[in-house]
């Protein structure tokens, strides 16, 4: 390891055992986002602080609810910032932590509305094991295909940004985002994945593992909301 420039050096360069220790830590590190997600997530609502939130997101107009989708990205552009800033490590882990705590709080009001009016913790159940098994297959897809994925990354990109302004629209004019919105969210959510799952090992340096859990984190968690959404919008 001595050998290489490890702050530089992207990981398909290095020696196998190395490629192997960093996806490890890669996943660990998603792993610990999840495990602090649902740590603040308890803590909001044995607080009331997530009922509370509910109230005031879904007891006014629906310009609240979409500027609460709004925020699911908005949250993401942030953890993908800190991902950036490969030097940093603390940095990066204030980013990984940060984007749990984020995530819980604008999870907060929308899961206190699914478990008191949207089919409950059945229905958020199914949304996780639909999310969960969805990103197994994009992460052996993008670790394991041959094929070049990168022309992902402006589709992505673009169609995040088309996203957020149609969301803007639907708070400035009060039309709403249906179902297809929601497949077409999906959709991007899992081209995202697949793109960052490849980049891992092609782009990210050894050292900078913090950083890619922070990408791959923020997209599993934009996946579950909009599969929380569909699956609650069919009871």
């Amino acid at each position: 390891m001595s050998s290489y420039d490890t702050l530089n050096t992207p990981v398909i360069n290095l020696p196998e055992v190395d490629r192997a220790t960093f996806v490890v830590n890669v996943y660990k590190h998603v792993a610990a986002a999840l495990a602090a997600f649902v740590a603040f997530e308890v803590l909001l609502f044995a607080t009331g602080i997530a009922d509370r939130m509910r109230d005031f997101f879904f007891g006014g107009s629906g310009g609240t609810w979409l500027l609460l989708m709004g925020g699911v990205m908005v949250v993401q552009w942030f953890a993908a910032n800190a991902a950036a800033d490969l030097a940093n490590p603390p940095r990066q882990y204030i980013g990984l932590f940060g984007s749990a705590f984020g995530q819980a709080l604008i999870f907060a009001p929308f899961l206190s509305y699914v478990f008191d009016y949207g089919g409950g913790g059945a229905t958020v159940a199914e949304a996780a094991v639909i999310t969960g098994i969805g990103f197994v297959i994009l992460t052996a897809i993008g670790l394991f295909t041959r094929k070049d994925l990168s022309f992902l990354r402006p589709i992505v990109m673009w169609g995040f940004g088309l996203a957020l302004i149609a969301i803007i629209g639907g708070v400035i004019f009060g039309f709403g985002l249906g179902t297809w919105f929601s497949v077409a969210m999906i959709g991007l959510a899992g081209a995202s994945i697949l793109w960052q799952t490849q980049s891992v090992v092609r782009r990210y340096p050894v050292q900078a593992h913090v950083a890619a859990a922070i990408a791959l984190f923020s997209s599993l968690m934009t996946m579950f909301w909009y599969v929380l959404r569909l699956v609650m919008s069919r009871d």
